[in-house]
């Protein structure tokens, strides 16, 4: 698997949506999100196959969704333990937090 391969899709559906990546067959990395009224997304959850574990997937799942929230205006409040420790690492992603 080659950082190519590693391309982050996005499905949004009215009240919720997720970012993910397809690994192999049968395999997704995964970050699932709530969207609220106020424009703001609530990520609850992050998960990676543990044989794909500790190869910066979940990163860079996160780092899509500050992206995103960068492009599009909307504000990211960090509910799954993952996440949350990732904005604490980023300061400078204070301003995307709700």
């Amino acid at each position: 698997m080659t950082e190519t391969e590693l391309s982050i899709l996005r499905e949004d559906g009215p009240v919720s949506g997720r970012y993910f990546i397809r690994l192999a067959p049968g395999f997704e990395a995964e970050m699932t999100f709530r969207k609220a009224d106020n424009g703001t997304i609530t990520i609850d959850h992050t998960g990676v196959p543990p044989e794909y574990e500790g190869r910066g997937i979940a990163a860079r799942l996160v780092n899509r969704a500050v992206a995103d929230a960068r492009e599009q205006g909307f504000k990211i409040t960090p509910v799954c333990s993952y996440v949350v420790a990732q904005f604490r690492r980023h300061p400078e992603w204070a301003d995307l937090r709700a």
